[in-house]
Parts: C-alpha cells; sequence; structure tokens
C-alpha cells in the first residue's frame, strides 16, 4: 500500500513540476567542494563525531565519513557539515 502511496505522490510531483525532496520527503543533499555539506528532510542525527557522520532519513541511514565535521547550522529538517569530505553512502531500507 505504501509503495502504491510513493509512486502516485512521484507521479503526482512530475505532473505538476514540483520538487520530489519536498512531496516525497526524501533527503535532499547538497555538496559544496569538499568542505560543506547540506542536507534537507532528514529525521534526525544518529551519530556524529570528527570523522563519522549517520543521519537518518526517509530512503535510510545516510554515512558521511571525512575529517574535522563541525555543525555550521541545524534547524528544523536542515544540518549543515563544514569539514573534510572523503565519502557519502547510503544504508538504505530494506
Amino acid at each position: 500500500m505504501e509503495d502504491r502511496l510513493s509512486r502516485t505522490k512521484e507521479t503526482i510531483a512530475e505532473k505538476l513540476d514540483l520538487p520530489r525532496d519536498v512531496v516525497l520527503n526524501i533527503p535532499k543533499i547538497v555538496i559544496t567542494g569538499d568542505n560543506e555539506i547540506i542536507i534537507e528532510n532528514h529525521k534526525g542525527v544518529i551519530l556524529f563525531d570528527e570523522k563519522e557522520i549517520k543521519i537518518n532519513s526517509n530512503v535510510g541511514v545516510i554515512d558521511i565519513y571525512g575529517s574535522g565535521f563541525e555543525i555550521l547550522f541545524m534547524g528544523g529538517s536542515t544540518l549543515t557539515v563544514r569539514g573534510k569530505f572523503k565519502s557519502v553512502v547510503y544504508e538504505g531500507n530494506e
């Protein structure tokens, strides 16, 4: 049932030219160079330390690896982090 609802929402977003991340409540990740990342529509921070960040989302856990991480902004469902990024990994919902 939920899968059909997601497909319907995606079809509506496409037909009305609405942003998929907003309609489907999926994370939007913007990486600027290798030192700043903005994540919107997240569901909370699971782990945050200097070399790894784990963020919960509707598509599963998002792992960010690197070094020297610091939070620049955290408000509502938006998180901005600075540091030296090496990789972003999606664990996914199986």
